[in-house]
C-alpha cells in the first residue's frame, strides 16, 4: 500500500496493512517514512533526553529481558530509592549537556504509598530546574497517577513491550491489560505518553506489527515512542537470543514513524551496539528522539560528547535546545561531561 495515506493521522490500522509496509523494498519504504517525517518535523533537529535510575533492581517483576528483575542473578548492585537533592543534581548536570527532558525510572511493579511523596517532589524539582518531566515506575491507579500529574509530571513511561500473542513469553508477573490500563489512567490525567517496545526477544515480524498497531490504534497516539533493541544480560533468559538484523530495527522505525507521523519515535536502548551509520539510517527512517548520556538504566549508552560529534557530522541539532554563547555552551558541556564521567548513576532504557 501507499505511505502517501498515512500522513493523516489513524487508529485504525489492520495486521496485513502493517505487514505490506514492514515487506516493502528497504528503499521504498525509508523514502515514505522520510517523507511522512519531512510533514511532521524538521528533519535536522532530535529531542534530547536523559534517564536515571533512581531505584535500582531488586524488582519483583520477571521480565526475561531485565538485568534489574529480582528473579535473575546479573550481578547488579541493588540501590534504594535516591534523595531528592541528588536527583536534582544529576538532572541540572543533564541540562547542562544539552538535554531537554529528564527521565527518573524506578525498578518497581507499582510504587509504595511511602516512596510516592519522594517521587512528587523529585517531579516539582526536575520541573522547576526548567526541564520537562518523564517517569517510569510500573504500574498505576487513578490516585496515583492524579498525584504525578498534579505534581507536573509532562510524560509517562510505560512500555507495552511486545503484541499480546507474544507478551506472556516474556512476561508474567504483570497482564497486557494492566498495561493498557495504566496508558488509559496517565491519558485520562492529562499527561502524555511515552510507551514503546523491544526487538530482539525471539518475536516475529507479525508480533513487531501487532505492537506498533497497539500503539498505533489507541485512541490518541503516544507523543513518545521508544524503540529499544534488546541488550543482552548474562544471567537473564533473554541472554542469548539472536543479534536484531540491523535493517529490521531500521524498518521498525520507519513503520513506527508512518504509523504514528506526528509522535516522537526514540532510537532507545541497544544504541551502543550501533556504528554510525546504523544511527544515521534511523534518523533518515524518522527516529528523532535519543537518551542523552552515557548510561541509561543498566547498561551502556554512546557518550554525549560522542553524540554531539555524530550530530555535527550529520548537520542535526538538538530539538528546542536553549541558547548559549558558544564559549560559555561549551564550557557548560566539557565540565558537565567530567562530572558525568565520574557518576554511576546512569543507566539503561530496555527495563522502563
Amino acid at each position: 500500500m501507499s505511505a502517501r495515506t498515512t500522513v493523516t493521522t489513524r487508529h485504525d490500522w489492520s495486521l496485513a496493512e502493517v505487514k505490506a509496509l514492514f515487506q516493502q523494498p528497504f528503499n521504498d519504504l525509508l523514502f515514505q517514512a522520510q517523507t511522512v517525517h519531512r510533514a511532521h518535523f524538521d528533519p535536522n533537529q532530535v529531542q534530547v533526553s536523559t534517564l536515571l535510575s533512581i531505584k535500582t533492581g531488586a524488582c519483583p517483576e520477571d521480565c526475561k529481558y531485565c538485568p534489574q528483575s529480582g528473579h535473575y542473578n546479573t550481578g547488579l548492585e541493588k540501590q534504594k530509592l535516591m534523595e531528592v537533592q541528588k536527583v536534582l543534581e544529576e538532572a541540572a548536570r543533564a541540562k547542562a549537556i544539552g538535554s531537554t527532558r529528564f527521565c527518573m525510572g524506578a525498578a518497581w511493579k507499582h510504587p509504595s504509598a511511602k516512596d510516592m511523596p519522594y517521587v512528587l517532589q523529585m517531579v516539582k524539582g526536575v520541573k522547576a530546574l526548567g526541564l520537562e518531566t518523564c517517569m517510569t515506575l510500573g504500574k498505576l491507579d487513578q490516585e496515583q497517577t492524579a498525584a504525578l500529574a498534579q505534581a507536573g509530571l509532562d510524560y509517562y513511561n510505560h512500555n507495552l513491550d511486545t503484541s499480546p500473542e507474544f507478551y506472556t513469553s516474556i512476561i508474567t508477573t504483570r497482564t497486557y491489560g494492566e498495561r493498557l490500563q495504566t496508558l488509559a489512567y496517565v491519558r485520562d490525567a492529562g499527561m502524555k505518553i511515552c510507551s514503546g517496545g523491544i526487538l530482539g526477544m525471539g518475536e516475529s515480524l507479525d508480533d513487531r506489527a501487532g505492537l506498533l498497531i497497539q500503539l498505533a490504534n489507541l485512541p490518541e497516539h503516544p507523543e513518545s515512542v521508544p524503540i529499544n533493541m534488546l541488550v543482552k544480560v548474562a544471567g537473564t533468559p533473554l541472554a542469548d537470543e539472536q543479534d536484531v538484523d540491523p535493517f529490521d530495527f531500521i524498518r521498525m522505525l520507519a513503520v513506527a514513524r508512518l504509523l504514528m507521523p506526528k509522535s516522537h519515535v526514540r532510537l532507545s536502548a541497544g544504541r551502543e551496539q550501533m556504528n554510525e551509520q546504523m544511527q544515521a539510517l534511523a534518523f533518515m527512517a524518522g527516529a528523532n528522539s535519543i537518551f542523552y548520556g552515557e548510561k541509561l538504566l543498566t547498561t551502556g549508552n554512546p557518550q554525549a560528547d560522542k553524540d554531539m560529534q555524530l550530530f555535527a557530522r550529520l548537520g542535526i541539532k538538538p530539538e528546542a535546545r536553549e541558547e548559549h554563547g558558544d564559549e560559555v555552551h561549551q564550557a557548560a558541556i566539557e565540565q558537565a561531561l567530567v562530572e558525568q564521567r565520574s557518576s554511576e548513576l546512569f543507566y539503561d532504557a530496555a527495563s522502563a
